[in-house]
């Protein structure tokens, strides 16, 4: 439906930044814009395609860089809103557009037209004169191109056209039935031995989500991670902690349409499908063969390896929670809904102090400001708070941010509560990337987490979990706004997805230093800074509970290779899921972190289907190259921060992951560092 008056998606952005015009959209605009957009994308590929001049670098790769733009902004500002703030009509418009998007992306990168001209250039390229940047793009496009099926025969081509769209369909359709498992839960605190246990920051929150939920005056616990998750660390009630935890590894188990079982099983055959038809044996191999990786053994060998040696303290912990519990005359076994609430315990007795008595320090707001601090001292970024930029919902905020010598290089936006429009989480999104192609375009960068909303005029308090997060997710958000490239193909996050997470994995150690934690860990009503013996605490407990956290994480990433090397799984994904589990020998006292139905990583499109591992694979990068600033004794070292922005934050795609991360760190990475920092060497 035509709606009056000008579409503001396809009129000239007039914000600041040319920022997208969230103020005046309506989900019809999304409908049309979509419209307009996939139809000139098609004639922009057609006109390459039909190019009568010979290839060149200009009409052919500068000219697919160059295409699809309205497109590309029409649906970076869809997909923020489909994620962080959604209603019915955004989901409609979703399921009717991700197989669109799919199919058309497919069409262009199976084009045979298209593909014979970028063989032509690379047959040529060494006498094309290419800098280095170009001659990476070109071959980064034929890889795309090759890994699309544009070498096959016509029907092959047609078949992963067909296989793309479905699996599109199917992912939208698996996101949105775990979104609407979330919405549909709320576990009532009513009763005063309800409440017992629960510190007031977490009291406070499940009033909030009540009121979200129009039931003001009522107090409920949601499945958003940052409201289950403090309610399992610190309720008393074991039946409340069970019933809560059991509804959250339930997300996306149900009948008919909302069950994602059939969905996954489907997907993971029409994956094995497309893995065949491009030569590969299965959908791991197709996968991991264009990250770090290379091999799905090459992933294994690294998750075995911290399999066993977690799985070994894992049963030390285990051990020590059951002694805990029998200690208070407990004669039950520790379960995955105790797990939480005796490690509060435990951290306790070990270490004086636990979660409670920590969070009153890690405000939202100076936390925030940590992470911007940090930047700073390492890049020599600033950023200034601005209320003239429109945004999408009353919560976001955003950022000018600038470089060393003064100039605007990005804008930041983030959007920190969590709210039922929201799917859970915590993620970094770009609205726009930064490339040089066609004039200094500057990035807009979207920071996106689900922390507990507190009431209105108290303070968000955070668990060292969550500030962790913000970290985390901050590291990607930098290595979107530093980007210098000048090709958007080679832009920012745009990199191999087990080097992906180095730069947001690498950030999250400054948030345990010293400096930082004395600057920032402010308590919420004394203001008094956080005692350096609690701080000290804090950086000792790093190890703590590390077995777990491992075995929790490795045991979707060993699950997730598995899912996609051995066909069988495609037939019963539950009953495949229990025998793996029960093959690499999970204890039954600590669950998945994302059981099968809601594996939305790998099932709500395939951005880390069969590459899960990556958080692993990163996480050795990560340590590695942090202990480049332990060595130097200054972990804000000037020298080893220039060249982290030049050869990691800052170089995007440019280079191949392995030389970007040697030409940082002098050598190969050593995963040493990364089982010494979890306590596992």
């Amino acid at each position: 439906m035509k709606i009056p008056g000008p579409n503001p998606l396809l009129e000239p952005w007039t914000a600041p930044f040319e920022g997208p015009p969230f103020g005046n959209l309506n989900p019809e605009h999304f409908r049309e814009a979509f419209e307009v957009a996939f139809a000139q994308t098609r004639a922009e590929i057609a006109k390459i395609e039909a190019d009568p001049a010979p290839p060149s670098f200009a009409n052919s790769i500068e000219a697919l860089e160059r295409s699809g733009r309205t497109l590309r902004r029409t649906s970076a500002v869809f997909f923020c809103l489909a994620n962080a703030d959604t209603n019915d009509d955004l989901l409609a418009i979703e399921r009717d557009v991700a197989p669109k998007l799919a199919r058309l992306r497919s069409e262009i990168y199976s084009s045979r037209a298209l593909f014979d001209r970028i063989e032509t250039l690379h047959a040529r390229r060494g006498e094309l004169a290419l800098g280095p940047e170009q001659a990476r793009v070109l071959d980064r496009y034929r890889t795309i191109f090759l890994r699309n099926g544009a070498g096959l025969p016509e029907q092959s081509k047609a078949r992963l056209t067909e296989i793309a769209g479905r699996l599109a369909a199917l992912g939208t359709q698996f996101a949105q039935n775990v979104l609407s498992a979330e919405k549909a839960f709320a576990l009532p605190l009513a009763a005063p031995e309800d409440f017992e246990g629960l510190p007031e920051p977490i009291i406070s929150a499940a009033a909030e989500a009540a009121i979200e939920r129009g039931m003001p005056g009522s107090h409920f616990i949601t499945l958003s991670r940052s409201s289950i998750e403090p309610f399992l660390q610190f309720s008393t009630r074991r039946d409340l902690r069970e019933k809560a935890f059991r509804a959250w590894l339930a997300r996306g188990e149900g009948e008919g349409a909302a069950d994602n079982c059939a969905a996954a099983s489907e997907m993971l055959r029409l994956r094995a499908e497309h893995a065949q038809i491009l030569g590969f044996a299965n959908f791991a191999a197709f996968r991991l063969a264009d990250e770090m990786a290379k091999t799905p053994e090459a992933a294994l060998d690294l998750l075995r390896a911290v399999w066993e040696r977690a799985l070994v303290r894992a049963r030390q912990e285990e051990a020590a929670l059951q002694a805990i519990a029998a200690a208070e005359g407990s004669n039950f076994e520790i379960a995955p809904w105790d797990w939480r609430y005796y490690t509060e315990k435990r951290r306790k007795q070990e270490f004086g102090f636990d979660e409670a008595g920590l969070k009153p320090y890690l405000q939202l707001e100076k936390i925030i400001e940590a992470a911007f601090y940090t930047a700073n001292r390492l890049f020599g970024l600033a950023f200034q708070e601005r209320e003239d930029i429109p945004l999408y919902h009353p919560d976001a905020r955003c950022w000018t941010v600038t470089g060393p010598h003064g100039r605007e290089i990005a804008l930041f936006i983030g959007d920190y509560f969590a709210r039922p429009s929201k799917r859970s989480g915590a993620w970094m999104n770009l609205l726009r990337e930064q490339q040089k192609l066609d004039g200094d375009v500057k990035p807009i960068v979207l920071n996106v987490m689900n922390f507990a909303k507190p009431s209105a005029g108290q303070p968000c308090l955070l668990s060292f979990d969550e500030a962790r997060t913000l970290f985390h997710e901050f590291g990607h958000a930098l290595h979107g706004m530093l980007s210098n490239v000048t090709y958007p193909l080679l832009s920012g996050t745009n990199v191999a997805r087990d080097f992906v997470e180095l730069p947001s994995q690498l950030f999250e150690n400054w948030l345990e230093q010293p400096e930082v934690l004395r600057r920032f860990a402010l308590h919420c009503e004394t203001g008094e800074h956080l005692p350096d013996n609690l701080a000290a605490k804090v950086v000792s407990a790093r190890q703590f509970n590390q077995g777990f956290a491992t075995v929790e994480y490795a045991a979707c990433a060993l699950v997730d290779l598995a899912l996609h090397e051995d066909e069988a799984a495609a037939a019963d994904v539950l009953a495949f899921e229990r025998n793996e589990l029960e093959r690499l020998g999970m204890p039954a006292s600590i669950a998945m972190r994302h059981r099968i139905p809601h594996f939305q990583h790998i099932f709500a499109g395939d951005s880390y289907a069969a590459g899960y591992y990556s958080y692993l694979w990163s996480d050795v990068l990560a340590a590695d190259a942090f202990a480049a600033f332990e060595e130097s004794g200054d972990t804000f070292a000037r020298e080893a921060a220039r060249r982290l922005c030049t050869h990691i934050y800052s170089s995007g795609n440019r280079h191949d992951p392995g030389e970007s991360y040697e030409a940082f760190r002098g050598r190969p990475p050593d995963a040493e560092a990364l089982l010494r920092q979890r306590g596992l060497a």
